[in-house]
């Protein structure tokens, strides 16, 4: 509950500290009173206070002066705010599926306070200009944008994008998302040059030449008469990624990651010391190939859903630190990509308000615990990407969460905030949501009453 605390006289009260909206309220001070304060990078997991001073976290037991506005966040998790370090918000270009406005308001309604927005927009985000744009549109939206450019001019995989440009004007990260660079020669200069320019590396690993299809191939694929793409379209290229990190010594992020051989590639490789990370999504951790019985276009992706062998393997990487971070690929399309035959339809699903609810039925499951989720969703995709988030430290800009794991709610499209509807968990009923997101001390998602 928020609760109004000032001394101030109503003239005041309704000036520039205070702006009262639907959305709740916002103000220079608040004070977040007896919630469970996880903090995976200060290892801090108790009740207690927290204060927020023009935008920044600052010691709970000093008096916050002026207008405060105190929210009872007693029975919720407060942690540092959650990031999807892979989104596609479709602007520029497609802006009919999503615009980077709805997108992130679809993650504050998710709990996300910032996501990395992937370059295979219209035109593909491999220049200044549009990063520049990305950003200039994302002012005053509700999560902070991160853009990731491309690895690859237009994302051809024929010569190098200026990554100094990009990093100049704001990318945090490259990556050719959507397409596997198959120049092994090209990959190799990639992960050389962006550690000149402190810049993330994401793979999109996929060997072209076996994906020809549209689910995974087994036995479900035989009986549904659907073409297959087998789990070996992603290990390949996974190893050809580690091998050219271990070579050159320099880091390369593994994204979507679908199969059990991919994960074991990736824990052995960390064992040896190779500076690889990875991330898998809900999808892949939750769903299988199953879903798609019916042909249900919601359950098409790529990498696609596979066998409850490889879900059971993603489960064990992310309770053994083989994955570094949850991401959602949060990929909308309009029901003229989706309402197609499965063939023809088009790959991805949304994620965003829903990763948190998934995320948190693991640790329900027992499969990780509270301080690993807010390492996978906040703590580890700050680090990869470089971000100054992911932390609950005095002085750091007020991102936060505040999650009820007790609430329940139906996810149906009425209640789906993205633009796009293209979900295979419409209809399920979910436990644990994000009650608050706030954004530099601004509120941007708000359920208290």
């Amino acid at each position: 509950m928020l609760v109004e605390k000032t001394k101030k006289d109503e003239d005041e009260v309704l000036g520039k500290d205070y702006i009262f909206s639907k959305r709740g309220v916002m103000s220079s001070s608040y004070l977040i009173k007896n919630g469970r304060v996880i903090d995976p990078k200060n290892s801090r997991d108790e009740v207690a206070d927290l204060a927020i001073r023009d935008g920044r976290l600052v010691n709970a037991e000093d008096e916050v002066s002026g207008s405060v506005v105190e929210i009872d966040a007693a029975g919720c998790w407060v942690v540092p705010g959650l990031i999807d370090m892979h989104v596609h918000l479709r602007e520029p270009g497609e802006e009919y599926k999503e615009d980077i406005i709805s997108g992130c308001r679809a993650a504050a309604a998710g709990g996300f306070t910032g996501v990395a927005c992937m370059p295979n927009t219209r035109p593909v985000n491999d220049n200044r200009s549009v990063t520049a744009l990305i950003l200039e549109l994302a002012a005053g939206a509700s999560a902070r944008v991160y853009p990731v450019a491309a690895i690859s001019k237009a994302s051809k995989g024929e010569s190098l994008a200026e990554f100094g440009d990009l990093r100049e004007a704001g990318a945090v990260a490259v990556s050719d998302d959507g397409l596997p660079v198959r120049d092994s020669r090209l990959m190799r200069r990639a992960l050389e040059y962006a550690a000149d320019f402190g810049l993330a590396v994401i793979s999109h690993s996929e060997e072209p030449s076996l994906s020809h299809g549209s689910m995974n191939e087994g036995a479900v694929s035989t009986r549904l008469g659907l073409q297959g793409i087998p789990t070996v379209a992603e290990s390949i290229m996974v190893y050809r990624e580690i091998a050219l990190a271990e070579y050159t010594g320099k880091p390369v992020h593994i994204a979507h990651v679908s199969t059990a051989m991919s994960t074991e590639l990736i824990r052995s490789a960390k064992k040896r010391g190779v500076p690889v990370t990875a991330e898998t999504t809900p999808h892949y951790f939750t769903l299988t190939e199953e879903a798609v019985e019916g042909y249900n276009t919601n359950a098409k992706m790529n990498p696609p859903l596979r066998s409850e062998e490889d879900r059971q393997a993603v489960l064990q990487g992310l309770a053994d630190g083989t994955f570094d971070a949850i991401a959602t690929d949060h990929a909308p399309h309009s029901i003229l990509e989706k309402e197609v035959e499965f063939d023809a339809a088009a790959n991805g699903i949304i994620g965003l308000e829903t990763s948190l609810s998934l995320g948190l039925a693991l640790v329900r499951e027992g499969v990780i615990d509270e301080k690993r989720l807010i390492e996978l969703m906040s703590l580890n995709p700050a680090t990869v990407l470089g971000l100054e988030a992911g932390t609950l430290s005095e002085g750091a800009p007020a991102d936060i969460t505040i999650i009820d794991p007790r609430a329940e709610f139906h996810y149906t499209e009425d209640k789906v905030v993205s633009k796009s509807k293209n979900s295979p968990f419409l209809g399920w009923k979910l436990q644990g949501r994000a009650v608050l997101t706030m954004v530099g001390g601004r509120i941007t998602h708000n359920l208290f009453d």
